[in-house]
């Protein structure tokens, strides 16, 4: 199992910097910012940009991966987020997963396109998003024409440093989704029920990620690939609730997903009030007790 963390892009750098610092000396083995315009329930509350919060955590560590979780359509263009993708993962040595969703339709699209659309709309235009990213990121130069995007000969120079480009980080539920994550990704992400931001006990929750996951193997069967080759993020936190309530809820939430199936185990840094209320001191003790004890163990 590998363990991550989300750190809110809402500090200045001078204090920000010690969270992302403290992820990795806490042996976490990478740690994502939500790249968003605004959060939905921080609305008028600071937030900074995603890109540079991810250049200046890359930078001010050595081992952590850092993440998009996740870049969408919403407000990103596939051209110029492959630019930043690229630049990312150079800064980092490496040490970079782009994550991707569709979007849900919320604050963030309202401000720059009032434009509704509709679930198909939404998957079409996330079809071709995911399509043209990955192209641009294994090509030299790429052509695309699209419903939703036309690009005529971009360079990409110098490319990504691993190959064939940066790890994809895919978050899907639905079937159109999962089939994208099966062709493309290298971690397929789900945060629990899809549209459900009430955080339910962590056991309650097994069943349906059970489901997702049965469904994530048949994607990847149909799709021609073996689904022992795609890692299993759960971002817990929003829908996924109780994970950090104490060392034996984490230890015992870790062992059973691990045991459907999950791969890659997501909380959320804690913060003194909601969202993602909690205690800073039981991240140290999760740290000391099970990240640092699964590090000595590891051969």
């Amino acid at each position: 199992m590998r363990h991550g963390v989300v750190v809110l892009p809402e500090q200045r750098w001078s204090r920000a910097r010690e969270q992302w610092v403290r992820a990795e000396e806490f042996g976490f083995d990478h740690a994502w910012t939500y790249d968003q315009l605004m959060w939905r329930w921080l609305r008028d509350e600071p937030w900074f940009g995603a890109v540079p919060t991810l250049a200046a955590a890359a930078e001010a560590t050595s081992t952590l991966t850092v993440g998009t979780m996740v870049a969408t359509p919403t407000y990103r263009h596939p051209v110029t987020l492959a630019k930043d993708v690229m630049t990312l993962e150079d800064i980092a040595g490496g040490r970079f997963i782009c994550g991707l969703g569709a979007g849900a339709g919320g604050l963030d699209d309202r401000v720059v396109d009032p434009t509704a659309y509709s679930p198909r709309q939404r998957a079409d235009r996330f079809a071709e998003f995911v399509e043209l990213l990955d192209e641009l990121l294994t090509r030299r130069s790429t052509t695309y024409t699209g419903t939703h995007y036309d690009v005529r000969e971009v360079p990409m120079h110098p490319g990504c440093l691993g190959a064939p480009r940066v790890s994809f980080a895919i978050a899907a539920t639905g079937p159109r989704g999962m089939r994208l994550a099966a062709r493309h990704a290298d971690l397929w992400v789900t945060a629990g029920r899809p549209g459900d931001f009430d955080a339910r006990p962590y056991e309650e929750t097994l069943p349906e990620i059970k489901e997702q996951l049965a469904r994530l193997d048949e994607a990847c069967e149909r799709s021609g690939r073996d689904p022992a080759t795609l890692r299993r993020l759960l971002l817990t936190g929003a829908m996924v609730g109780g994970t950090l309530d104490s060392v034996e809820a984490y230890r015992d939430a870790v062992g059973r997903f691990g045991e459907l199936g999950v791969t890659d185990f997501v909380v959320h840094w804690p913060r003194p009030s909601f969202p993602y209320r909690g205690s800073v001191r039981v991240l140290e003790r999760i740290a000391r007790d099970v990240l640092t004890v699964r590090s000595e163990e590891q051969p």
